[in-house]
């Protein structure tokens, strides 16, 4: 009983050392991995080892949050291996922790984003004002570039710039006059007529001067002036100077209108007659750059050859269609204030003197007694002279508004057209 007794003692020892051998590997391995990463669970294989500790599995030494770790080492000759693998799944877990955590935290970053512009009433991302931001932008930077741009422009065509400068404002301020001169009926200014003749005939006679060279005034008798090279802009240039000569044309002969007596011209016969002036003037400014224009599409180089040429004549055919239908609406226009001019204009009938002293011996437009007095279809009576300036800009009775008139025929106020014709 002795022998058994110590050979149970010895047993038991000998398990309880190698029990504390046991855990003592175990917990300088759990200090080693501690080092990896708080969160990380590793299986350890070691199977010499077949009892279990009861504080690892125990709750009191497990609280939350804590690691879980059962170390099981492997054999001595798995003993790198075991190593290497450990710092593989260590690396695996910890990479699979950071991804899991920006898969978790990338929701957050996307709501902090700012949204994109949109708009209010319709709910759609906008790109207009970013658009108009750029174009800003892009102003902004090309300013300085621009402005060094037109400074040389001007500095290259300043003679022209100041020609056209010089005509505009010329046709500016006679039109304005003219204009002025009629409004005053029988009380305009004979001076300011001849004036306004002389200064339009001065400024003709130095433009044609100065580019005696060029025959600029071939352009009114639908020729060709000696311009070389004949380019587009040589082409605009002497189109553009031809049409305003024919606009001082225009007027000069209005002027002329102004300074005959009013015994000879009623003021409803000389606003017919500056209709009629302003029109064909218009139709001549149509026809003047035709010739220009013709030679232009024509011209081709040398190098061209003859499909050059034939693409050339082309163009001059499909232009010559184009002016002649533009031609055509304008001659009919021409024809019906040929027949006003011609026929008069059925706006009334002279009223007689009952009908005068009914409406009160005043006219509501002059507020003065009636001169050569009319009455309108709606029986309403006015002078001959304020209802024809009346009519010039209105077709409408002035003080009911019934309809006189089917078409408004304008230009019976001196007024000459501002638009520049260049084709």
């Amino acid at each position: 009983m002795k022998l058994r007794l110590q050979n149970n003692a010895r047993s038991e020892s000998s398990r309880a050392s190698k029990l504390r051998g046991s855990s003592a590997v175990m917990q300088s391995q759990s200090a080693q991995e501690a080092s990896t990463g708080p969160n990380d669970v590793k299986l350890f294989m070691q199977p010499e080892i077949k009892t279990r500790t009861p504080t690892l599995c125990s709750p009191a030494a497990n609280p939350e949050g804590a690691e879980v770790r059962v170390p099981i080492a492997s054999g001595p000759g798995e003993s790198s291996g075991g190593a290497s693998s450990r710092r593989s799944r260590a690396s695996h877990t910890h990479s699979h922790s950071h991804s899991h955590g920006r898969t978790q935290h990338q929701p957050h970053s996307s709501s902090d984003q700012e949204p994109p512009d949109s708009d209010p009433e319709s709910g759609e991302p906008s790109t207009s004002l970013s658009e108009l931001r750029c174009l800003f932008r892009w102003l902004q930077k090309s300013l300085p570039f621009l402005i060094i741009l037109c400074a040389k422009l001007v500095i290259q065509h300043a003679l022209g710039l100041a020609i056209g400068i010089g005509l505009f404002t010329t046709f500016l301020y006679v039109n304005k006059g003219i204009q002025t001169q009629v409004f005053r009926q029988d009380g305009h200014s004979k001076f300011h007529c001849v004036w306004f003749l002389v200064f339009l005939s001065s400024s003709t006679i130095l433009l044609y001067y100065t580019f005696s060279t060029e025959t600029l005034h071939y352009c009114l008798i639908f020729l060709s002036p000696t311009i070389e090279p004949l380019g587009f802009w040589e082409v605009l240039w002497a189109v553009g100077i031809t049409n305003f000569i024919i606009k001082f044309l225009t007027m000069g002969i209005k002027c002329l209108i102004l300074l005959l007596p009013s015994t000879l011209v009623t003021y409803r016969s000389q606003g017919r007659l500056l209709m009629l002036t302003e029109e064909l003037g218009q139709v001549y400014q149509a026809v003047a750059p035709v010739p220009l224009w013709f030679r232009y599409l024509v011209t081709h180089q040398e190098a061209d050859g003859a499909p050059g040429l034939t693409f050339g004549v082309a163009l001059a055919l499909l232009y010559l269609i184009m002016k002649l239908l533009g031609f055509y609406g304008q001659c009919s226009a021409l024809i019906k204030i040929l027949r006003i001019c011609l026929q008069g204009e059925q706006t009334g009938a002279a009223a007689t003197r009952s009908q005068c002293s009914e409406a009160g011996e005043v006219c509501p437009i002059c507020q003065g007694e009636y001169r050569q007095p009319r009455s309108l279809h709606c029986q309403h009576i006015f002078c001959d002279e304020c209802i024809a300036l009346w009519f010039n800009r209105e077709k409408s009775c002035p003080l009911c508004r019934t309809v006189i008139t089917e078409k408004v025929y304008k230009w019976r106020d001196g007024d000459t057209s501002p638009h520049l014709q260049i084709y």
